[in-house]
């Protein structure tokens, strides 16, 4: 087929996260044209409003800073942890990621991105080999106005636009019951006040990276264009040349040089795809509405291979009161004192500190058995010493209350009767709990024992930062539900981002990285930021083999 072009650039990039940024601007940076094209009207995606972390193992702040790690640490704690679940995991994938961190944060930093390292954030399995504490980094907050208008296109409004990093948000948790809590609030009050006396308009998390990357890119040249889904990929004598997309209702074909590069997420809110390959609706998916898998699909019509389609970033996640609403994903919550989290029969299933995504699985592992709502439970303590994510607006928790999804009573027994569950069962399970807190050992699921799980701790509560007892009211109760951060399975690629069809062979000119592609990671999630961190790699990746072939 003979393509009549519209448009003709190097490399066409599908998306606008930080997979995307990523591709863009190394393409860029490598002398050749990109095109960006987002779907939705508002660029980021779920990548603006996220943290912002990226778990990057062996990377260049950890050696300027002197701290110790190395390849054959990284890659043995990626086998310890994803070990092989398919070719989306393959030894030559996560030796290509690890291999790549030093040349995307060189990179970035060289084009003026300012990184800063999340000291004290553990890898999520620490205790396993080459397990580490520092391994993800994170944009320092970076002044909106450094990017002018397209500041208010960005999903990065969605998430905290505020100058907040990744410590901050962990020390603010328990900003009401520790000196170090406090004056880490202080710090954060002290910094935004800064910013409002310099006229700044900063932000930080997953608002200040791709911020901070679309700023470098629009000054690369990078052309980024909104409301231009691609429709279809152009295949001319069995490689990939272009893209058709549509903006306004006009169609346009756009000839791709060099490449292109697919990252436009998952398929979070394609509700037929969830049903059929999860068994979920994705109502309670936190990723960006705009994730509903048209970047996969215009993959797969040209023969790409999919993998790990049954799986997403699982985590707790307190419901939406409001069907148009988002479900709150739960990080710290969970793991402060004075909660545990029960199912239908007023039963702990799991180390409810563990990471978000083994929680999220374990739900599910426990609904086959014991299937109906699961809540955490808490008492008053733990309303009023720790910072609530799901709580801070008084508008949704009136709304939570009318809607049954958050409950208050006097006492246990009242609270299981409000909530339809075993009143023995419950009050059983918080005596059992409360032994545990009192000995510092939780014998049924050992929540506590690792590093991670310390970390969202709160180090004023004694023998165990994560066990405080459950004995004073009043009660709440929380609707609790196995949401995400989006899905993970995707396009299947090789360790130069290349996407692959079913018999392994490489359809030429097509790329892809981030939640479109099926992760690294696996099953499981090594550290903080194990979904940018890649994502960002692989597009870099991508550029790097377009540019060198």
């Amino acid at each position: 087929m003979n393509a009549q072009w519209d448009e003709t650039y190097d490399v066409v990039v599908g998306g606008t996260g930080v997979a995307a940024l990523a591709a863009g601007v190394t393409a860029a940076d490598a002398g050749m044209t990109v095109i960006m094209l987002e779907s939705t009207e508002r660029w980021g995606g779920s990548s603006a409003m996220s943290g912002g972390g990226l778990w990057l193992p062996n990377n260049p702040l950890m050696s300027r800073e002197g701290v110790s790690d190395s390849r054959d640490e990284a890659l043995a704690y990626l086998e310890a942890t994803v070990g092989d679940a398919g070719p989306a995991t393959s030894r030559a994938r996560k030796e290509a990621f690890v291999d790549g961190v030093a040349g995307f944060v060189n990179l970035a930093e060289r084009l003026g991105v300012r990184f800063a390292r999340a000291t004290d954030y553990p890898d999520y399995y620490p205790e396993l080999k080459g397990g580490k504490i520092g391994r993800a980094i994170e944009v320092k907050p970076f002044d909106v106005r450094g990017i002018g208008d397209w500041w208010s296109s960005s999903r990065g409004q969605d998430g905290l636009p505020a100058p907040v990093m990744t410590d901050d948000f962990w020390l603010l948790s328990r900003a009401w019951s520790t000196p170090g809590g406090m004056a880490r609030g202080a710090r954060v009050i002290a910094r935004v006040l800064g910013t409002l006396a310099r006229r700044q308009k900063a932000v930080g998390m997953g608002a200040a990276v791709t911020a901070s990357l679309l700023q470098i890119a629009l000054k690369l040249g990078v052309q980024v264009r909104l409301s231009s889904p691609i429709s279809e990929l152009v295949v001319e004598e069995g490689r990939v040349t272009g893209v058709r997309t549509s903006r306004d209702g006009t169609t346009r074909t756009i000839a791709a040089a060099r490449g292109v590069v697919l990252c436009g997420g998952g398929f979070d809110h394609n509700v037929e795809w969830r049903e059929r390959y999860q068994g979920v609706t994705g109502a309670d998916s936190s990723g960006s509405r705009g994730n509903v898998g048209s970047a996969i699909e215009v993959g797969m019509r040209v023969g790409a291979a999919v993998d790990l389609m049954e799986d997403a970033w699982w985590g707790g996640s307190v419901p939406s009161p409001s069907a148009d609403g988002s479900a709150m994903f739960m990080v710290s919550e969970r793991s402060m004192p004075h909660s545990i989290i029960v199912d239908a029969g007023g039963n702990r299933f799991a180390n409810e500190s563990q990471s978000y995504v083994d929680l999220g699985h374990h739900m599910f592992e426990r609904f086959t058995t014991v299937p109906g709502a699961c809540w955490m439970v808490t008492d008053v303590r733990h309303t009023h010493r720790y910072l609530r994510s799901y709580a801070m607006d008084p508008r949704a928790v009136k709304a939570a209350e009318e809607a049954g999804m958050m409950v208050k009573a006097p006492t246990l027994a009242a609270l299981a009767g409000r909530i339809r569950v075993d009143a023995a069962a419950l009050t059983r399970t918080v005596e059992r709990f409360n032994g545990f807190c009192r000995a510092g050992v939780d014998s049924d699921f050992g929540r506590g024992n690792s590093a991670y799980d310390r970390y969202y701790g709160d180090p004023s509560v004694r023998p165990n930062p994560n066990l405080g007892t459950i004995e004073k009211g009043p009660f709440t109760a929380v609707r609790v539900v196995p949401g995400d951060l989006g899905t993970k399975g995707g396009l299947l690629s090789d360790e130069h981002a290349r996407v692959l069809r079913e018999d392994g062979s490489v359809i030429e000119g097509l790329y892809v990285s981030g939640n479109n592609s099926a992760s690294v990671m696996g099953h499981t999630y090594p550290g903080p930021g194990s979904t940018l961190g890649p994502a960002a790699v692989f597009g870099y990746i991508a550029a790097k083999h377009i540019a060198s072939h």
